[in-house]
């Protein structure tokens, strides 16, 4: 596996004014490690993540089942093997006040979740303060939390620490996680842009 998914530390930074989905993540020494793409103009979610900014290798393919679908699932396919890493699916009606996501393994069984902080909090985002209250999202598997996706307040510009180091097994594939961390920053940032 490569080495961008060894870390226990990621920053995800949005870039600002694009056209397009564009995300960078960075490893603890600040240096850049994964860059993600969003194609655009397409019926169903499209996602690209390299090695760098000038794509010169596909790392994973983060890829909507159906066209429009409030509970639609996205596969993770390791783009050098061309294999499934897992799915992350959104729980549609009910991420309507809190984000909710299931977290499936290989073979579609659900073996974790993704979910926003607090009902309470996820209530006031929505309704009064929006990108003034930071998301904060936990993401677990068999019940045991295994990684912090936290966004970092900023007024000008999208950015989240994600952490892994409370799973020291490594039970969660990182590339999932990041996974996670992407559509997060793309599919649940619409909605706060």
């Amino acid at each position: 596996m490569n080495t961008a998914f060894e870390y226990d530390h990621y920053l995800l930074r949005r870039q600002v004014f694009a056209l397009t989905g564009r995300l960078r993540f960075y490893n603890p020494q600040e240096q850049l490690v994964l860059y993600v793409e969003q194609k655009m103009f397409r019926l169903k979610e499209d996602i690209r993540v390299f090695a760098d900014e000038n794509k010169s290798q596909e790392m994973l393919l983060i890829q909507a089942r159906n066209i429009i679908d409030f509970n639609t699932a996205y596969d993770v396919i390791d783009a050098g093997f061309n294999q499934k890493v897992g799915t992350l699916r959104r729980k549609g009606w009910r991420s309507m006040l809190r984000d909710e996501w299931e977290v499936l393994d290989t073979n579609d069984q659900v073996v974790g979740m993704l979910f926003e902080d607090s009902p309470g909090q996820a209530l006031l985002r929505r309704l009064l303060l929006g990108t003034l209250l930071p998301q904060n999202y936990d993401m677990t598997l068999g019940g045991t939390r295994v990684a912090d996706l936290r966004q970092r307040f900023n007024l000008f510009a999208y950015q989240m620490d994600i952490d892994f180091s409370m799973d020291p097994g490594r039970r969660l594939d990182r590339r999932l996680g990041l996974a996670a961390a992407t559509l997060l920053a793309i599919v649940e940032g619409k909605q706060s842009s």
